[in-house]
């Protein structure tokens, strides 16, 4: 069975960057969607950045401008730069991978933005 393995999360001060990292255990064909998705105490996740396969991205409002996604289809890993993080980027980060067979997900790395 593929795992997403998420690295790079942490307790970092407001106005500090964090870079979060994810790796499919073993290769995952056609993949046609690659994001980050979070989920803050008490909300619902939400989308952060998507990369298609085409290389086209898309931010949640709240992250444009700081956050950027990068990824390589074919070696099946996807990072996540964030600067200019504020309290509210606080919450669990999950990686997810998007082919015709279904969605894979990470388990989640824990993302703290506090003084």
């Amino acid at each position: 069975q593929v795992q997403l393995v998420e690295s790079g999360g942490g307790l970092v001060q407001p106005g500090g960057s964090l870079r979060l990292s994810c790796a499919a255990s073993r290769r995952i064909r056609i993949i046609t969607h690659m994001g980050w998705y979070r989920q803050a105490p008490g909300k619902q996740r939400e989308l952060v950045a998507t990369l298609g396969s085409g290389g086209a991205t898309n931010y949640g409002d709240s992250v444009k401008g700081r956050f950027t996604i990068s990824g390589d289809n074919a070696k099946n890993t996807v990072d996540l730069q964030m600067n200019s993080l504020k309290p509210e980027d606080t919450g669990v980060y999950y990686c997810n991978f998007r082919n015709p067979g279904g969605d894979y997900w990470g388990q989640g790395t824990q993302v703290t933005v506090s003084s």
